[in-house]
């Protein structure tokens, strides 16, 4: 279970995160929902160990991210923590200097030692997954912003993530790809992987999701089983974003 508790993140004056607290039970799916502004993409990379955050913790098993540690404690925790987590930025940062088989193959034969052989068979497996097949040789530029998303969500999970990070997954999807790439995602988790994932998409997130978590303005508004977020939320703040999603 991905554990938060009381996330506390600063930029300058500005609250971004006012003690942030959910669970995420391993082997499901939260969705993170709530206006431009509201936190999100910050959770995301608080999460990931990107950036530091000034109170509270991220737990997963036995690994910790904790909050107001000196910057050296800090950097032993993170880079613990990344071996298991995975994560796609809205901004995809393809390699454009490497071929499509190069971006998903780079991580796993340098960073896990995967034999080249074996890291190609998986990379075509999953170009195979998402359409992509016959790509494996063409660079980013060539690509369409689609094909691109593709390729990202693709080389994360080259890594086999425990817990894989996302987004805004399907921003330059059109509905049959996100209609694709959801029903893959949903297999993925059902290895037994945790996904947390942004998205301004709610028709994406319904069928995929387990929990929805609302944010505003750096508070967790609303938490609960993603139905009954969305079928009946309970806060008026909720209903309300609701009502224009």
């Amino acid at each position: 279970m991905i554990a938060v508790q009381g996330l506390q993140k600063w930029r300058g004056d500005r609250h971004v995160l006012r003690g942030v607290s959910f669970q995420v039970p391993e082997g499901t799916v939260l969705g993170v929902i709530g206006a431009s502004g509201s936190g999100k993409t910050t959770l995301l990379r608080c999460l990931m160990g990107l950036e530091p955050f000034e109170a509270g913790s991220v737990s997963w098993r036995e690994i910790q991210l904790q909050g107001g540690l000196p910057e050296s404690v800090w950097r032993r925790q993170r880079d613990q923590w990344r071996r298991h987590v995975g994560m796609i930025f809205q901004h995809l940062y393809l390699f454009p200097h490497l071929t499509v088989l190069g971006n998903l193959i780079e991580a796993p034969v340098r960073v896990l030692r995967m034999p080249v052989p074996e890291a190609e068979a998986r990379a075509r497996q999953l170009l195979a997954w998402f359409g992509l097949e016959g790509f494996a040789h063409r660079y980013p530029a060539s690509l369409s912003g689609g094909e691109q998303q593709r390729v990202a969500i693709a080389r994360a999970l080259m890594m086999r993530p425990d817990v894989l990070l996302l987004d805004e997954p399907t921003s330059a999807l059109d509905p049959v790809r996100s209609a694709d790439v959801r029903a893959l995602l949903r297999k993925y988790v059902s290895e037994g992987h945790t996904m947390i994932i942004v998205s301004h998409a709610i028709g994406f997130l319904r069928g995929l999701a387990d929990y929805l978590l609302y944010l505003q303005e750096g508070e967790v508004v609303e938490y609960g089983p993603a139905e009954a977020v969305l079928l009946a939320p309970q806060d008026p703040r909720t209903q309300a974003f609701l009502r224009y999603a």
